[in-house]
């Protein structure tokens, strides 16, 4: 394990600490070196608690201008243009900032005549139709509200009486929600609003909240569509249906939706209906709930977790249904929270903890890579528009993210 006073020849991956100049220093490219893509990404996540991003791009447009005109321009564009593509398709959302932008035209002024290939203005047309959907998508988040009249009184079973279908447009509303996520969301969530390093850390986690709030709203639309029977037997139908879905998921390995399913059947006024369900669905439901039971740190979840993430790596040899993983959000939030609290960021010696974010890379990584699998069961625009815009009861005077974080603790 190397600590790094000034940047020299050496394995990122084997950096554990070092000044903040030395650690910028290791990420700026050269005509003879361009970092990794593993530090790229930890120093990128972590980095914007000591300086924003504009500040580090705006060190590489320095770079980029200093070595304008010397003969060994062509290596370094290379590498410059390498950086910069992996840091748009990393970070996308930090070049929603014109300071960002302003930079990037300058390293762009400065790659151009030598880029040949043309894979500066390639890049940046990929970067643009990114935010541009990005931006559709956030828009239709702040639409929601006024699509959900347009249900009335339906009924879920109404709507999808299929329980594996309705399982299949939960884990396909889980994957878009979750690709939406910018991994620097993780990081800010729990930045307070001046980092002890003096710096002012902009809070963007819209993305990231809007997904537990969709996790909430799961919760929510169980208990409502259990209520809204008038009939004991239609409540008790109502409660054995979604028992299905969650077994479903179960299935699937969409933990996040199956979590929400669960404590919306546990809610308080409805646990009288459970004497009235049948044998096979108690039991249905006592296992699901023994699956995430959050006793030993939900260790059976982990354990289930491990198994299915063993399965979807198989690859080829696995069918595509059986690769997905969707976890349960609120827990794996809070294993970041834990990190991030109780690992300092900066050691005694003034240094920059880069073994901390390391950690903090990999479970970041970890959720990344579970929200990249192609999902083969068809979409259902209907059924999805109902799971996300229908009426449903509020939390009362909590957050969203507040209940989430409490289910964990």
């Amino acid at each position: 394990h190397l600590v790094l006073q000034d940047a020299g020849c050496c394995e990122e991956d084997d950096v554990m600490s070092g000044t903040l100049d030395s650690l910028v220093k290791l990420l700026l490219p050269t005509e003879d070196h361009c970092p990794d893509r593993a530090y790229l990404f930890a120093f990128l996540l972590s980095s914007r608690l000591f300086l924003h991003p504009h500040q580090l791009l705006g060190e590489v447009n320095k770079a980029c201008e200093a070595q304008r005109d010397k003969p060994q321009i062509a290596k370094l564009v290379r590498h410059v243009v390498r950086l910069l593509s992996e840091w748009t398709e990393m970070f996308p959302y930090d070049f929603r900032d014109e300071l960002v932008m302003t930079h990037v035209r300058g390293i762009s002024e400065s790659c151009t005549p030598t880029d040949r290939s043309g894979e500066m203005s390639l890049l940046l047309r990929r970067l643009l139709r990114k935010l541009d959907t990005l931006e559709c998508y956030e828009e239709s988040l702040r639409r929601v509200p006024s699509l959900g009249s347009a249900f009335g009184k339906t009924d879920v079973t109404v709507v999808c009486p299929c329980p594996m279908l309705l399982a299949q447009q939960l884990t396909h509303v889980e994957l878009e929600r979750m690709s939406y996520i910018g991994p620097e969301e993780f990081v800010q969530a729990y930045a307070i609003d001046t980092a002890p390093h003096g710096l002012k850390v902009t809070k963007n986690t819209l993305n990231l909240e809007s997904y537990l709030g969709w996790s909430s709203r799961l919760r929510n639309l169980v208990a409502s569509e259990v209520y809204k029977q008038e009939a004991p037997t239609g409540r008790v139908q109502t409660t054995e249906f979604w028992i299905n879905v969650a077994t479903e998921c179960f299935n699937i390995g969409n933990f996040n939706s199956l979590m929400a399913i669960i404590s919306g059947l546990n809610a308080t006024t409805l646990s009288v209906l459970k004497l009235r369900l049948r044998q096979i669905h108690v039991s249905k439901l006592r296992a699901l709930e023994q699956q995430m039971h959050p006793s030993c740190n939900f260790s059976n979840y982990r354990s289930i977790l491990k198994a299915a993430l063993v399965r979807s790596e198989r690859g080829g040899i696995s069918p595509e249904k059986t690769r997905v993983v969707i976890p349960y959000f609120a827990l794996t939030l809070r294993d970041i929270y834990l990190v991030s609290e109780e690992c300092a960021s900066r050691l005694a010696n003034g240094h920059i903890n880069l073994e901390k974010f390391w950690e903090l890379a990999k479970l970041v990584t970890q959720f990344l890579t579970w929200r990249q699998v192609e999902y083969p069961f068809e979409k259902n625009s209907q059924v999805m528009s109902y799971l996300q815009t229908c009426p449903t009861p509020k939390e009362n005077g909590k957050s969203d993210r507040q209940y989430q974080i409490k289910q964990c603790s």
